[in-house]
């Protein structure tokens, strides 16, 4: 083989490389939440996002090199009452109408100790784009009864809700607010292992 062809190849497995050592993860709903808890008055109401989807590109070999998008259906927000609900739906708060989706998109990920990294990103909300990093803890890998390989991820953090234009609150007669500005925000993920698609 000639000293071109050897380069040539070299090459190609450099690009290669990175791609093909990442597996492709999906996001499994139905073992997954995306939850949060907000003062109000003397108490935390919870709440949580029935409908969002989600890819994680994971590197075993080199975690750092990995990835993540997360979209979640703002319309589907549910606190177990349809009135306060509706009210969250509406330009007070999350404004779904013109802001459907709340967006999570990784630019970095940075190992912080044993299965647990610090993943740098943009996260999009009612059209406001923030730069912040989650701390996430990797709960471990393996299959599941029917041979299929899933992955657990889990973050928690707390956000001001007016860095991404939600403002509204009401005064209270004996001073003080109705709602408090930070929000607490908890997502567990369980993702499925994609199947490499066929060579084309």
């Amino acid at each position: 083989m000639s000293i071109h062809r050897l380069l040539v190849l070299a090459m190609l497995t450099l690009v290669a490389g990175p791609a093909l050592a990442a597996d492709t993860l999906v996001i499994d709903r139905s073992h997954s939440e995306a939850g949060f808890q907000v003062r109000h008055l003397f108490t935390n109401v919870r709440g949580r996002f029935g409908a969002f989807e989600g890819t994680i590109a994971m590197d075993s070999a080199k975690p750092e090199a990995s990835s993540v998008r997360f979209t979640i259906d703002a319309s589907t927000i549910d606190t177990d009452n349809p009135d306060r609900d509706k009210h969250l739906r509406s330009p007070d708060f999350f404004d779904v109408a013109n802001h459907p989706t709340i967006t999570f998109t990784s630019e970095k990920i940075r190992a912080t100790g044993k299965d647990r990294y610090a993943v740098t990103g943009t996260l999009t909300m009612r059209g406001v784009a923030k730069t912040m990093t989650l701390p996430v803890s990797f709960l471990g890998v393996g299959k599941d009864p029917w041979g299929n390989e899933r992955a657990g991820f889990t973050t928690s953090v707390t956000l001001n809700r007016k860095d991404f234009g939600i403002n509204w609150n009401k005064a209270l007669d004996n001073g003080g607010v109705l709602l408090g500005d930070e929000v607490a925000v908890t997502v567990d993920l369980e993702a499925v292992k994609q199947a490499p698609k066929p060579a084309s």
